[in-house]
């Protein structure tokens, strides 16, 4: 990475879903404050998106721009992932998720050649989502150090990791554990998710270091057997002070503040039912999830982002469930 009078700059880059941003970053505020210099970098769709969900868009070009203002040394910039701004990611997942895999490799490359060349007195290093293929390519490429930041529990992590194994022991493509992600219980392991997520695991393991957003005290057994295999350190909960109140944009659709209806309802009486970023269900599971829903008598909050029935933007509720939750 250099000689010790370098100063350690990360070049951080987050898978371009919900659930990867908000802890990336988090991530980058933290080490921020710790002394590094960060270039973050959102693809420009991205970007794009988490401006046009601000409430009164008055979001700047430098996301990071409140940060800086308190000291910290984070640089921010955006590439394109090589498909058009307009182009419907939502209702062409696949066509999104190989430009994502294929073509924004190139484009980082030519990124970080540049970036080497205009910081001749940086120390560089990765920290990139695990759940990219190249990062070993880059690395090797320009003798970076590889920090892989998994989102998830280490628990899923090892699940992948030891895939080997799952295979070995019958466990892989099989719905009789029924404790096992969905992901490996599907006996078509052709999808696209599938191989987006083996080709990860592959080269997670040419990593230099691998972070997780867990706490040591809750896995400390999973970390434990791991150490034995790589590198792996809990980091969580990556939260920055007051992140509730963040002024940095992480959101890429507009939000929805239920607090003072949270405020009027029992502690802990309250369900939660979200489907992320990607899943997406048939109109009869919909149906099912809100009778389950009305049966319940729970208060709850129901996350419906477009596209969770199929890909045409809409979401379609069993007639008359709305009247009937009332304000529950």
């Amino acid at each position: 990475m250099g000689d010790s009078n370098q100063k350690l700059h990360a070049i951080m880059i987050s898978f371009p879903f919900q659930g990867h941003i908000t802890p990336f970053v988090h991530l980058a505020i933290k080490l921020a404050s710790k002394g590094f210099t960060i270039t973050f970098v959102h693809t420009e769709f991205i970007h794009h998106q988490i401006t046009k969900s601000q409430p009164h868009k008055t979001i700047e070009p430098q996301v990071f721009s409140e940060a800086r203002k308190s000291g910290l040394d984070i640089r921010y910039t955006t590439i394109t992932d090589g498909l058009p701004l307009e182009f419907d990611r939502s209702s062409n997942m696949k066509q999104y998720w190989d430009s994502i895999m294929q073509v924004f490799p190139t484009h980082i490359d030519e990124f970080v050649n540049n970036m080497v060349k205009s910081h001749p007195l940086s120390a560089f290093f990765l920290v990139t989502d695990t759940l990219y293929a190249w990062p070993a390519t880059i690395a090797k490429k320009y003798n970076f150090v590889i920090v892989s930041f998994w989102t998830q529990p280490a628990l899923i992590f090892t699940l992948y990791y030891h895939l080997d194994l799952l295979i070995k022991n019958g466990h892989f493509a099989s719905n009789e554990p029924k404790d096992l992600t969905s992901t490996l219980q599907e006996t078509d392991t052709t999808t696209l998710v599938h191989r987006v997520t083996f080709k990860a695991f592959e080269e997670v393991k040419k990593a230099d270091i691998v972070i997780c957003n867990t706490v040591e005290e809750l896995e400390s057994e999973t970390i434990s057997a791991l150490h034995q295999k790589s590198p792996i350190y809990a980091i969580g909960p990556i939260f920055p002070p007051r992140f509730t109140k963040s002024t940095v944009g992480t959101s890429l659709r507009a939000a929805s503040d239920c607090t003072e209806w949270l405020n009027t309802r029992p502690h802990g009486s309250v369900l939660y039912v979200a489907f992320g970023s990607l899943v997406s269900i048939s109109e009869h599971d919909m149906a099912e999830i809100a009778h389950g829903l009305l049966l319940s008598e729970a208060n709850f909050i129901w996350v419906l982002r477009p596209g969770t029935i199929g890909s045409d933007g809409t979401n379609i509720l069993p007639v008359g469930f709305e009247d009937s939750i009332k304000d529950r």
